[in-house]
């Protein structure tokens, strides 16, 4: 008999009237408000303006689900497409299935568009919304727990997640919470990248880079820890060998971008270092304008004082 473990919610979706309040939109919702803020203030402090993540983030974010749910769908097809399913389900994304391999790729060149049109360098940004992703994904994490899904084997810890629902092939019990351990992860992912942007500051998108591979580091031990169906390589289940994968280009990138670029970007948003600079020049014009009546007026009584003497 179980002393403790973590309930499961009863149901995934509360009834606003006729409108339906899912868990899992909810959370996906949350995380990106989440990585926008955390992003802004990164990015001003790296000499950008105040709104030009959440611009960008206009192009990445819907590029980026529309990412997650195709990697989800294309990796999982049998659940749209296999029969007695129907393919209508596979834009049910409210019901779960982001694939953040794909949310990542597809989000990036969304992110890239919205760059490219106001002239940043994509490197830069992805720098500054690197911890607030990994906190979005910790955030996002929590959705699984409202559906009820990915949850990894059988155990009686106290910490157990306790799975109601004979709803697709589950089996009621109690399983390793691996929601919970991926949303941990990415919440130490985070402060690694931040600390070490601060200690080492990385620039030309390493920082980006640290991220991933600390993800895929944490990735590849709890994805291994799951026991829904998956498609399998070599005993390991696709998304281990993707994380492997991922995390091999991630270091490299570490590596060559460390040699080929040191130091950090001087400058992130050249509109922003312009009308600064441009303030600050006027500041200092006026300064010395001022200075330069104060010594035409101290002169101009010397030579009063001097004609009076004389």
């Amino acid at each position: 008999m179980e002393l403790a473990f973590i309930p499961s919610p009863s149901r995934g979706v509360l009834y606003l009237g006729p409108i339906p309040l899912r868990g899992y939109a909810f959370c996906i919702i949350i995380g990106v408000f989440v990585a926008v803020w955390l992003g802004n203030k990164r990015w001003i402090a790296r000499g950008g303006r105040a709104g030009t993540v959440a611009d960008i983030a206009v192009w990445a974010v819907p590029f980026g689900l529309v990412g997650g749910r195709l990697y989800h769908v294309i990796t999982d097809y049998e659940l749209y497409f296999s029969e007695g399913r129907d393919w209508v389900d596979a834009f049910k994304i409210w019901e779960g299935g982001l694939g953040i391999w794909g949310a990542i790729a597809l989000g990036a060149l969304g992110a890239w568009i919205g760059c490219r049109r106001r002239g940043i360098p994509m490197p830069a940004y992805a720098d500054a919304v690197a911890p607030g992703i990994a906190l979005a994904q910790a955030i996002g994490r929590w959705g699984n727990w409202f559906n009820q899904e990915l949850y990894g084997k059988p155990t009686d810890l106290p910490w157990a997640l306790e799975i109601t629902s004979s709803a697709d092939g589950r089996v009621p019990g109690t399983y390793h919470p691996t929601f919970l351990y991926e949303s941990l992860w990415c919440i130490g992912v985070a402060v690694l990248v931040i600390w070490a942007d601060r200690r080492f500051r990385l620039g030309h998108g390493r920082a980006f880079a640290l991220y991933v591979a600390a993800y895929c580091a944490g990735r590849g031990w709890i994805e291994y820890m799951r026991v829904d169906d998956a498609h399998h390589i070599l005993g390991l289940r696709l998304n281990v060998w993707t994380a492997i994968l991922v995390f091999l280009l991630a270091v490299a990138y570490l590596v060559i971008s460390a040699k080929k670029s040191p130091g950090r970007e001087e400058v992130v948003e050249p509109g922003a270092e312009v009308s600064g600079g441009e303030a600050d020049g006027g500041e200092k014009a006026a300064a010395d304008a001022d200075k330069d009546d104060d010594e035409a007026e101290d002169e101009a009584k010397d030579g009063a004082g001097s004609a009076k003497k004389t």
